[in-house]
C-alpha cells in the first residue's frame, strides 16, 4: 500500500543519481506505508501502529485494542499479525483468548476494529490471508488450521475448513498462503516437517507432510513464483521448495546463513531478495532468489543488530526500500534502507515497545 508518490517533474536522470546512493534515494522517494505490532498483553491485547518519516524513522500513530487477550510474552512465531494484499485490512491473533481480530486500515494508518472470531482451537499463533480468505494456525492441543471468509468487514467460519497438523506435539511456527493462494504451508519445529494443504474453493485439503531439508523449520516467506523459502533454526540455514499436490520438493537445500538461530524470513516485493533474522547471533543475512526458486547467500552479515539484540520478526515495505525488524533484546523496532545487492543501511533510532510485544506487519 503506497501513500506517497515521486513528484511528476522529477527527471529520470535525477532519480538514477539518487538510486545510486544507498539511503539517499530512499529518503526522498516513496516512503513506506505503516508498521504494526501487537502488545500481546494479558490484561488486553492492542495493536501499536507507526508511520515512517521521509528518512525512515518511525513515529507512533496510536494504540488500538483487539478486544482480546495475549499471553504476556512474545509468541516466538511468524505471522502473528498480517495485512491483506490490498492493505485495507489487518488481522491479529489473540493467543490468550483463542480468537483472531480484524481491523479496517484507514488511509492515515489508524485502525478501526471490525470483528473478532474464535479460531476453532487453542493458542492461535499465526494468521495468513489471500483475497477474502483467512487461515489461522492453532498451536494448542494437537494443533490445527481453521479458515474464514472476510466479507463486509466480518469473519465467517468456513464449514469443514478445520484441518489437523501431522500429529500432536508438533510445535508449529507459522501458516502461510502461497503467492497464488493455491496452497497453505505450516512449519512444524518439533517434527522437522512441512505440512502442505491444497486449497480449493476456500477449503484446505488433507495435509501432505514433507520432511524439512534442515532441522527445526521455522519462518516461511514466498517469492513471486510460489516457492516457499523456509528458515531452519537448529543449523541456521535457509531452504527453498517447489509445491505440488504431492507436498514440498527441495530446490535449494539448507544454505547456511552464517548466523546463529535463523528464525524469521522476509522476501522483497519483487521476489529477488530474502532476508532472515539470526535471533541468537544479532545479525540479519541476505540471500538472492532466482526465478527457479534457488537461493544463494549474498551477505552473511547484511546488518549487525548488536550483541543481545535478539532480532526476531521482520518485514519489507511494499515499495521494497525499507526493512523493519523487531529487536526483542532491546524491545525496539530497527529500520534499514535496502540497497543494491541485498545490502542494508541502518536508520538511527526506533520506537520502544512493551516487553510482551510480538509480531510485525509492514506495508
Amino acid at each position: 500500500m503506497t501513500h506517497r508518490r515521486l513528484p511528476v517533474l522529477v527527471t529520470a536522470a535525477a532519480i538514477a543519481v539518487a538510486l545510486a546512493i544507498p539511503g539517499v534515494a530512499s529518503a526522498h522517494s516513496d516512503p513506506a506505508g505503516f508498521v504494526y505490532t501487537e502488545t500481546n498483553a494479558t490484561a488486553g491485547n492492542s495493536i501499536l501502529a507507526f508511520t515512517p518519516s521521509a528518512d525512515g524513522q518511525l513515529s507512533s500513530i496510536g494504540s488500538f485494542s483487539t478486544h482480546g487477550t495475549g499471553t504476556g510474552a512474545g509468541l516466538a512465531t511468524q505471522g502473528e499479525l498480517v495485512l491483506s494484499t490490498d492493505g485495507n485490512w489487518l488481522l491479529a491473533v489473540n493467543a490468550g483468548s483463542n480468537d483472531v481480530s480484524l481491523f479496517r486500515v484507514r488511509d492515515n494508518g489508524t485502525l478501526v476494529f471490525s470483528d473478532k472470531a474464535v479460531t476453532g482451537g487453542t493458542d492461535p499463533v499465526s494468521v495468513t490471508t489471500y483475497g477474502n480468505l483467512v487461515y489461522v494456525l492453532d498451536a494448542g492441543g494437537s494443533g490445527n488450521i481453521a479458515g474464514f471468509r472476510l466479507d463486509d468487514g466480518r469473519l465467517h467460519a468456513i464449514a469443514g475448513s478445520i484441518r489437523p497438523l501431522s500429529g500432536s506435539g508438533t510445535n508449529p511456527a507459522e501458516v502461510a498462503f502461497s503467492t497464488n493462494g493455491k496452497f497453505l504451508v505450516v512449519t512444524e519445529r518439533a517434527t522437522n516437517m512441512l505440512d502442505v494443504y491444497a486449497v480449493s474453493d476456500g477449503r484446505a485439503g488433507t495435509p501432505v507432510t514433507s520432511a524439512s531439508s534442515g532441522p527445526v523449520p521455522y519462518g516461511v516467506a514466498f517469492d513471486l513464483r510460489n516457492h516457499p523459502i523456509v528458515s531452519e533454526a537448529a543449523n541456521s540455514t535457509l531452504s527453498s521448495y517447489r509445491l505440488s499436490s504431492l507436498g514440498a520438493t527441495v530446490i535449494s537445500a539448507s544454505v547456511p546463513t552464517g548466523g546463529i538461530a535463523a528464525c524469521w524470513v522476509a522476501v522483497t516485493p519483487n521476489g529477488r531478495w530474502a532476508f532472515d533474522s539470526n535471533a541468537h547471533g544479532g545479525t540479519i543475512s541476505s540471500f538472492s532468489v532466482a526465478s527457479s526458486g534457488a537461493i544463494a547467500l549474498v551477505h552473511s552479515v547484511a546488518a549487525n543488530t548488536g550483541a543481545g539484540s535478539a532480532p526476531l520478526d521482520l518485514g519489507v515495505t511494499n515499495n521494497g526500500r525499507l526493512l523493519y525488524v523487531y529487536l526483542a533484546g532491546t524491545h525496539t523496532v530497527a529500520g534499514y534502507w535496502i540497497g543494491s545487492g541485498g545490502t542494508l543501511t541502518a536508520i538511527s533510532g526506533g520506537p520502544v515497545l512493551p516487553a510482551s510485544a510480538s509480531g510485525l506487519a509492514v506495508s
